[in-house]
């Protein structure tokens, strides 16, 4: 990847070269303590440089590099560039973003690492699959690029995209014997062994039809790939304690959405829904969808819906999807601007039966041209058997502090 480094020097010089990054220090403070983490506090330091070189009126270079590293080890402490992403750790130095890009008469084409989104909702959207995430920190995460070629054609009132990939990038799961890993089964009386992930091989290939009607607007999509989520494997020996081997495999899965926006006088409607299919004896289908109200009045915003699941096919109860996770629950988001310096937001999931929920808050200020500070909670409560109770003592107070330029 020297050549993406060497293009990014040059091009720093150059007329047409943009670029904008920033410096950020977050701290989290836990006040309970977990089997495995005896930790209260952790420290995160990350630097994020994006940078973009118009090559002419039809090509385009798109980088970004990021750089961080952390009390927790979280992140990795070798000196190496990563652009896969398929690290257990976060890795110290990455290319978060290389691509180049062409756009003409309606068509854009992009080859390289880069972002994909799919879908409507705000919250949880179940026709996005080629935007894995870091769920190191399950309730905080990030999104991941993925290496990809894609083309979009827009013609009219249509927009087609076709994406193929040709290996699939992981969601990175929370790590071993830290607070947000919780054991698929009661350890007691077992040698519990982690024998790491396992990443198929083969591409990826999606569709995408989205149409811009009076008053709606209206898209289907199909994926046939991987599930970026893994199922927890567990293979069972035979002594004192049991020996167990753990594995996360992804399995193979096909998916059919369809997702709509509908502007009322009152709120905008927006609903998203996809079935998930498998191949693989071993992995659930199911139909995962969202039903949200969505409405802006003066310096307040308010998302409130349900997300919800339907499964077809039950076939493993062991599996780590916080996707899933949060279906069957009520989700709202409010959020108000107090003036052009300062923001507060709150956002909300309950479980339908109230074994579950979490409950995040936070308040935003800026500090001159180039300085933010954000304060803020996470609150988990519930049922130890639920995907959001099982967090409950991950409730936690977060500070970050921002430097963009």
């Amino acid at each position: 990847m020297k050549w993406l480094l060497f293009w990014l020097a040059v091009s720093a010089c150059a007329q047409d070269f943009t670029h904008r990054g920033y410096i950020e220090f977050r701290g989290l403070g836990f006040p309970a303590t977990v089997p495995g983490d005896s930790s209260h506090a952790i420290g995160e330091a990350i630097l994020r440089w994006d940078a973009s070189y118009k090559v002419n009126d039809v090509f385009r270079l798109n980088g970004a590099i990021d750089t961080r590293t952390d009390t927790h080890r979280q992140v990795e402490r070798d000196l190496r560039i990563d652009w896969q992403d398929r690290s257990l750790q976060r890795p110290a130095l990455s290319l978060r973003r290389f691509s180049a890009q062409y756009s003409k008469s309606g068509l854009t084409v992009e080859l390289g690492k880069q972002f994909i989104r799919w879908g409507k909702a705000d919250i949880l959207n179940p026709t996005d699959r080629f935007a894995p995430k870091d769920f190191l920190e399950v309730i905080n995460y990030d999104f991941l690029g993925v290496l990809a070629a894609r083309a979009t054609y827009e013609r009219g009132a249509h927009t087609f995209d076709l994406v193929y990939t040709p290996r699939m990038t992981p969601s990175r799961s929370p790590l071993a014997n830290q607070r947000w890993v919780v054991p698929p089964i009661d350890a007691t009386g077992y040698d519990v062994r982690d024998r790491g992930p396992y990443y198929p091989g083969g591409g990826q290939v999606g569709l995408r039809w989205n149409y811009l009607g009076r008053g709606f607007e209206f898209s289907t999509s199909f994926f046939e790939g991987y599930n970026h989520l893994p199922n927890i494997d567990l293979r069972f020996g035979r002594g004192i304690p049991i020996p167990v081997d753990v594995r996360r495999v992804f399995p193979r899965l096909r998916l059919y959405g369809a997702d709509v926006a509908v502007p009322l006088r009152w709120f905008t409607v927006k609903s998203e829904a996809a079935m998930f299919t498998s191949s693989d004896s071993n992995t659930d289908e199911f139909l995962l969808y969202v039903l949200q109200l969505e409405r802006q009045q003066g310096e307040w915003s308010f998302v409130g819906g349900y997300a919800g699941e339907w499964v077809t096919n039950s076939r493993n109860p062991f599996f780590f999807s916080p996707d899933r996770g949060i279906a069957k629950t009520f989700l709202g988001r409010a959020g108000y601007t107090i003036d052009v310096r300062r923001s507060v937001a709150l956002e909300t999931a309950i479980r339908q039966n109230g074994n579950g929920a979490y409950v995040k808050g936070e308040y935003s200020q800026t500090f001159g041209q180039h300085w933010r500070a954000t304060a803020g909670f996470v609150a988990l409560a519930g049922d130890e058997q639920d995907f959001l109770g099982q967090y409950q003592r991950n409730s936690h107070v977060l500070l970050t502090v921002r430097y963009s330029f």
